[in-house]
């Protein structure tokens, strides 16, 4: 029952248009910040995505900014095929550095240009590389033929599997890449720098993204990490980045670098300094309405978890949710892939706020040291308006999702203890879901001159309702009064879908159209920011929240 408050922890004080004298709500609320629970670590300060070569295109350089400004901690980033051969021309479900070639004799050609462009727009940001070693250069790969592929959206998903996913020819020509690869980073960024990425192998080797062995998966992790350590002892390496149902991979990895033979030294164990895997839901579409699978994504992240902790060894390891969205192609839109038509309202900041407080809630429950939770979602260059991408951005105007993370940002300090009588247990989502009444719950923490609630009323069901009244008791607070600022996502406010389908949903939006998009995708207040009496230290405060709509109170003492 504990954590049936660290979701509750999960607290969100929210208004709507005002405050209301409510004898009957239709949710309660309590958030008691004298009473702390953990420390609210930024596990939502972490993103990536498939095709590295946007990071330093036009918008990807003004999302990175908008994301960077969102966190008052630096953002980790993770993007695919930082080794992949190619002239750097950005692709959907593509990417490539040229980072190594070989001459005629077979002798290596070491190009860091691309990924140095990439590294820097995160570097001047204030980011940090999650820094994916992977996948095979044309020159190395067991089977380069074919190699560049041409996948669009509607196309069979495994035509992007092409030379990029074998095992390299010879290892030790792989391990000499990765240790020039390392020992240039800390060149070029100084080695207290390089001391703060984390470093891991490929991505979801259990699929066909690793077209070798398990064993040869082994192997080539073993000379991946000599190769980094050699280049930097103090470097942090790790895997294995599986997709949510490779339990029995990750067993077989995580005995690997605890009791199996190394590869490359010939002794018992491997470096291991993080463990990563993957959590999705699975969206679908009934009646043509599109129906969400909160359950999948969370029942990953526990099943996962529960290995983790089978081995004592493990006890304080950092883990990442490698990438933990709603579903799993970033790249497949809502024209070809109808279920996917949630992502661009607030159906999925919704979820993301719903989501994300249970993610807390799983990790302390497991006792696990979960320092991220990926977000797979960044921008596409160049496509067209709201196509139903899974992306923070369109055309470099802020999606309603984003807006969550900004929401996160103001949050620090302690999770505080929450109870809600219309939140959702945590085993009753894993068990089947969000298909009643709607979540209404809370996410709440503490710092020492400030506190936040993020509320949000979630429905798996993408449709709309009754707005519904929620009132919200606060105790525990420090002094007299409090200073209230009210931010909201909802159809009205910080929301730019809404904005520009009321334009007649222009492909070809004018300068004035723009910057009205632009204002509306920031986050914004619902209503002027005013001072909170308190009595005892509590206050009570009734809200109106929509369905689908996000909520975030924040008090200054």
């Amino acid at each position: 029952m504990i954590f049936r408050y660290l979701l509750s922890l999960s607290f969100a004080f929210c208004i709507s248009t005002g405050i209301y004298a409510q004898s009957n709500p239709d949710a309660q609320i309590s958030v008691d910040f004298s009473q702390s629970l953990t420390s609210m670590k930024p596990i939502w300060a972490w993103f990536g995505y498939d095709e590295p070569n946007y990071t330093y295109m036009k918008d990807g350089k003004k999302l990175l900014t908008e994301i960077s400004k969102a966190s008052p901690v630096p953002v980790f980033v993770r993007a695919h095929s930082l080794l992949v051969t190619g002239d750097g021309v950005a692709a959907l479900k593509w990417g490539s550095t040229n980072a190594y070639t070989e001459d005629a004799k077979g002798n290596p050609i070491y190009n860091w240009s691309i990924i140095d462009s990439i590294f820097d727009t995160y570097v001047k940001r204030g980011m940090k590389p999650l820094a994916q070693i992977g996948f095979m250069p044309e020159a190395l790969s067991t089977k380069p033929v074919p190699y560049k592929h041409n996948w669009k959206p509607g196309d069979n998903y495994n035509d992007i599997i092409t030379g990029w996913a074998y095992p390299p020819k010879d290892y030790n020509k792989w391990a000499e890449l990765v240790y020039q690869w390392v020992k240039h980073s800390i060149e070029r960024y100084g080695k207290k720098e390089v001391e703060s990425w984390y470093w891991e192998l490929w991505n979801e080797p259990n699929s066909p993204y690793w077209k070798g062995t398990q064993e040869e998966f082994f192997k080539l992790y073993d000379y991946s990490a000599d190769a980094v350590k050699r280049a930097l002892p103090t470097a942090r390496i790790g895997g294995t980045d599986i997709t949510g149902n490779g339990m029995k991979f990750q067993h077989a990895f995580i005995r690997h670098c605890l009791t199996g033979t190394n590869y490359v030294t010939g002794k018992i164990g491997s470096p291991l300094d993080i463990i990563l895997f993957h959590a999705k839901g699975s969206p679908t579409l009934k009646d043509g309405r599109v129906v969400m699978g909160i359950r999948n994504q969370l029942n990953d992240i526990d099943r996962n978890l529960k290995v983790i902790r089978s081995y004592p060894e493990l006890k304080d390891i950092p883990i990442v949710i490698g990438e933990s969205d709603p579903e799993g192609c970033a790249a497949c839109g809502m024209a070809t892939d109808p279920q996917n038509a949630y992502r661009n309202g607030t159906m999925y900041s919704s979820y993301t706020a719903a989501s994300f407080a249970r993610k807390y809630e799983l990790a302390h429950l497991q006792q696990a040291n979960l320092i991220g939770a990926v977000t797979w979602a960044f921008e596409f260059e160049n496509q067209p308006w709201f196509y139903g991408f899974r992306d923070l951005a369109t055309n470099g105007v802020d999606k309603p999702v984003l807006n969550v993370f900004r929401m996160f940002g103001m949050m620090s300090g302690d999770l505080v203890k929450v109870a809600a009588n219309r939140m959702y247990p945590l085993q009753k989502i894993l068990d089947s879901g969000v298909r009643g009444k709607t979540d209404i719950g809370a996410l709440a923490s503490k710092d020492k001159k400030s506190a936040a609630v993020m509320v949000w009323n979630y429905h798996d069901a993408d449709e709309k309702g009754t707005p519904e009244q929620v009132k919200i008791e606060l105790k525990g607070l420090m002094g007299k009064e409090v200073s209230l600022s009210h931010y909201r996502i909802d159809d009205a406010h910080s929301n730019s879908y809404e904005v520009w389908k009321k334009m007649g949903s222009p492909q070809a939006p004018t300068a004035k159209q723009i910057a009205e998009l632009e204002k509306a995708g920031q986050l914004t207040l619902l209503s002027k920011p005013e001072k909170l009496k308190l009595k005892a230290g509590m206050a009570s405060v009734s809200i109106l929240l929509p369905r689908q709509g996000v909520s975030l109170l924040k008090l200054s003492y």
